[in-house]
């Protein structure tokens, strides 16, 4: 599908990285670009309240999946959409727009792959988001293998940890999300939390 010049206007990068900033978000639903600031916001935790089960904890260790940083953006982008009984957001024109997003440096992936097989077809799990300063905004998730998106998760939170990130916003929790720890933050709370965040220095890639 040729996507809508009116709606890429409405997501030019400056546009997307202004509404991130601001607790602002877009999806694409039925043909029309609506933007959300929930209340309460969902948040995944990047201290020792972000839990990893112990089964997943054994699959990590055993080195099922190897994961890769940026390594197919577009085709982890174009997983996440796949599958969706509820539809999907990520239409032709977000995938224009995230994609030009992470030309300049701004939208992420994270992908995971059976050990031994990085770039042998495509990914077996794998998760995309943007990341502003020290805030990093995760918009989707896929597995075609089990456990691998999870691993995928487990490995971006680790890494956001590491380099010293703020906050990973996750937009709603969802059943899934508060087994890793995820929680819900009333919006005020969150846009101090994301001022502070997006003015950090921290390099996701």
């Amino acid at each position: 599908m040729v996507p809508d010049a009116e709606i890429l206007g409405e997501l030019a990068p400056e546009k997307l990285i202004w509404a991130y900033s601001h607790g602002v978000f877009p999806m694409i639903d039925e043909g029309q670009l609506l933007w959300f600031s929930p209340d309460p916001r969902g948040v995944l935790p990047l201290d020792g309240r972000f839990h990893v089960s112990r089964s997943l904890r054994g699959t990590i260790a055993r080195g099922a999946f190897d994961c890769t940083v940026d390594k197919c953006f577009g085709a982890v982008m174009d997983l996440c959409g796949q599958g969706r009984d509820e539809g999907t957001w990520i239409t032709s024109e977000m995938k224009v727009a995230y994609g030009k997003l992470h030309e300049l440096g701004f939208a992420h992936s994270v992908e995971a792959w059976p050990a031994g097989q990085v770039g042998d077809g495509q990914p077996a799990g794998g998760l995309y988001g943007v990341s502003i300063g020290g805030a990093f905004f995760a918009e989707s998730m896929f597995h075609r293998h089990t456990d691998a998106g999870k691993v995928a998760l487990v490995y971006l939170i680790r890494r956001l940890a590491r380099r010293g990130y703020v906050m990973c916003d996750v937009q709603w929790t969802t059943d899934n999300l508060r087994r890793f720890g995820a929680f819900d933050m009333p919006r005020t709370s969150y846009l101090g939390m994301l001022i502070r965040a997006v003015t950090a220095e921290c390099r996701f890639a």
